[in-house]
């Protein structure tokens, strides 16, 4: 064979393996980096999952993340400084578009009730919002204490007199239903059946049989519910569960919004067409003023709250924001993101410890104080090593608080948190007593703490507050488990994957 034959049929080899490589490295169903194919039955059995799309979750508005100056946006002497400002970003997420309503409050009690009702009457009980906040020493609202929770002229009305901690337990309970019902319609379980609760008396059948709870579902191989009539199995011919990865589960958790994640979303910060962004508004929406400045809609009230001494809805007519009290959820203006009642209706309840000077220490990113990182309790590992978590009193995964990994003080900051006398100490202050190296805190001192680690912060303005609340930078607080007929909440999720392209 010629020299010059033997080059081309060489050369065209090389480029034949060149163009094989080059077409097995783009090609998705290998590894770029060492060539086994993936999802192989025949080989490794390594599991790649393509094209994956996560769905806006019920009820919510995907908020596109992006970088904005958090806190003060004007200079009112006699406010608080407790907001200063700085520029931070904060990733994509989902947030209600609305607050939460009575109706969907009632929703989880009746399933709470319908589930523990004759086991756990405690856990029932303790669902519920309370009434009694809508008691004033000189005002007559005995109906609202009466009816506003139950009676259906309210159902549309933000659900209030419910602590934080109430408020974070319904987010896992929605979490919960949400999950289930997504197993349900894929096939994947059963429904449960409600009317077999009717003979059910033990606590233990009822958390292991009718209470679907999506961390033990995840993470305890041994949990294994009712299939549906497509029961999946995987590689070995178990009956595979389904993941987050799977598109039908929900991705993360519902969760209260963080401070960062409710300013960022309330100002609706999004560049037009034009290229231009908003930066410095007063309120959710644009403008200066609280009434409509479009021809339409021309002098109507953007938001519900309070004018002045006595003033709370205006007079009769086109000056009325037609709200004594809250108003429908769906009331007024969407801002730029479709979130509606940002300020004023109810004030809400987020997921932030409060300090005064959080906004000088927190992260640029994503910025949020209150980590108290929670670890699974396991109790036993069974025969071939799995983990055998230990279930609360509500069928979910119980964990704890390892050392070290409650940093809700981290570079505090406050020094009134640090300030501590020789004076008895009051039982419910367990946690300044930490804080204060176990010295005892003066209960008549002015320079005492009267901010802990159980206090969370709360925005927006109310239908009782002036206008200067309605500014989504200002702030304030109360303790986890105190509740009031002017705070409410919306639920808030992490989104994960890169953000969708804008599309022209």
């Amino acid at each position: 064979m010629k020299l010059k034959t033997l080059v081309r049929l060489s050369t065209l080899g090389m480029a034949l393996t060149f163009i094989g490589c080059a077409s097995q490295s783009a090609d998705e169903s290998y590894s770029r980096v060492t060539g086994w194919k993936y999802n192989d039955e025949k080989g490794t059995g390594f599991a790649v999952k393509k094209d994956f799309k996560t769905n806006v979750p019920p009820g919510m508005v995907e908020i596109e993340g992006g970088s904005f100056t958090i806190g003060e946006k004007g200079e009112v002497v006699t406010a608080p400084r407790n907001s200063r400002r700085r520029r931070i970003t904060v990733s994509s997420f989902y947030m209600d578009k609305y607050e939460i309503r009575n109706v969907d409050w009632r929703e989880y009690t009746h399933w709470m009730n319908l589930v523990f009702g004759k086991t756990a009457p405690k856990l029932v009980e303790k669902t519920y919002p309370n009434g009694k906040v809508w008691r004033e020493e000189l005002a007559y609202n005995e109906p609202y204490l009466e009816h506003y929770f139950t009676h259906p002229a309210f159902d549309q009305y933000p659900i209030v007199g419910i602590t934080w901690e109430q408020a974070m337990d319904y987010c896992s309970w929605r979490t919960d239903r949400v999950n289930e019902l997504a197993l349900v319609k894929a096939g994947v379980i059963a429904p449960p059946d409600f009317t077999a609760l009717k003979n059910q008396t033990n606590f233990d059948s009822i958390i292991n049989n009718f209470v679907f709870n999506t961390q033990k579902y995840l993470k305890q191989p041994t949990y294994q519910p009712k299939t549906g009539p497509r029961p999946k199995k995987d590689l070995t011919g178990e009956v595979r569960k389904v993941d987050t990865s799977d598109g039908i589960l929900l991705v993360s958790d519902y969760r209260l919004p963080t401070e960062a994640e409710w300013e960022y979303a309330a100002y609706g910060l999004k560049a037009g067409g034009e290229g231009f962004i908003p930066e410095g508004k007063i309120y959710p929406w644009r403008g200066y003023q609280v009434r409509n400045p479009s021809r339409k809609q021309l002098g109507q009230m953007m938001a519900n709250f309070v004018r002045g001494r006595g003033d709370m809805m205006g007079t009769a007519g086109n000056l009325n924001d037609r709200a004594t009290i809250t108003a429908p959820v769906n009331s007024y203006y969407p801002n730029d993101f479709g979130l509606y009642n940002m300020a004023g209706n109810v004030n809400e309840w987020v997921l932030d410890v409060y300090r005064s000077t959080s906004f000088d220490d927190v992260a640029e990113y994503n910025s949020f104080r209150g980590n108290m990182y929670l670890t699974p309790i396991v109790e036993k590992e069974d025969e071939v090593g799995n983990k055998i978590f230990k279930i609360d009193s509500l069928g979910r995964i119980a964990t704890t608080v390892l050392p070290n990994d409650d940093v809700r003080n981290y570079k505090d900051g406050d020094l009134t948190s640090k300030i501590s006398t020789d004076f008895q100490l009051y039982a419910d202050s367990s946690d300044i007593a930490a804080i204060t190296n176990m010295k005892r805190i003066d209960p008549t001192d002015v320079l005492a703490p009267q901010i802990s680690d159980k206090t969370r912060v709360y925005k927006g303005g109310s239908w009782k507050d002036r206008i200067y609340w309605l500014n989504p930078s200002t702030r304030r607080y109360l303790d986890q488990d105190q509740c009031s007929n002017d705070i409410g909440f919306r639920c808030a999720m992490s989104k994960m994957g890169s953000i969708e392209p804008v599309k022209h």
